[in-house]
């Protein structure tokens, strides 16, 4: 379900408790995923550049978004306790992390770092 504040976005995947293991742990792509929530606003300030390195890593990874409001279980299951939490996920398993809100730089780095 969309809140308010969040658009419909080609290059940032929306994830949810039912979809993560196929939109990431079986992604044959690295994948950067968001654990944010709508009254973060950390979370809200980071997004236009999580669109941005969507777009930027278009068919070589991919970006997604777990509302951890949402999707508790998902939340719950990598320990996710502060906000926003960025996790990159390579077959199956996290790699990296970035816990707060991160300059495009250090976001784009920490994915780069994962492609094949």
């Amino acid at each position: 379900m969309q809140t308010p504040t969040e658009k419909k976005s080609e290059a940032v995947l929306a994830t949810t408790d039912l979809t993560f293991e196929q939109d990431v742990l079986r992604s044959e792509q690295p994948v950067l995923v968001d654990f944010w929530a709508a009254w973060c606003g950390p979370c809200r300030m980071i997004a236009p550049t999580l669109e941005e390195v969507g777009a930027e890593f278009a068919g070589r990874a991919r970006v997604a978004k777990v509302d951890v409001d949402q999707n508790p279980v998902t939340a719950s299951r990598y320990g996710i306790a502060s906000l926003p939490t960025l996790l990159v996920f390579k077959g199956g398993k996290v790699v990296d992390q970035v816990i707060g809100a991160a300059g495009k730089r250090t976001i784009a780095a920490k994915l780069a770092g994962h492609l094949a």
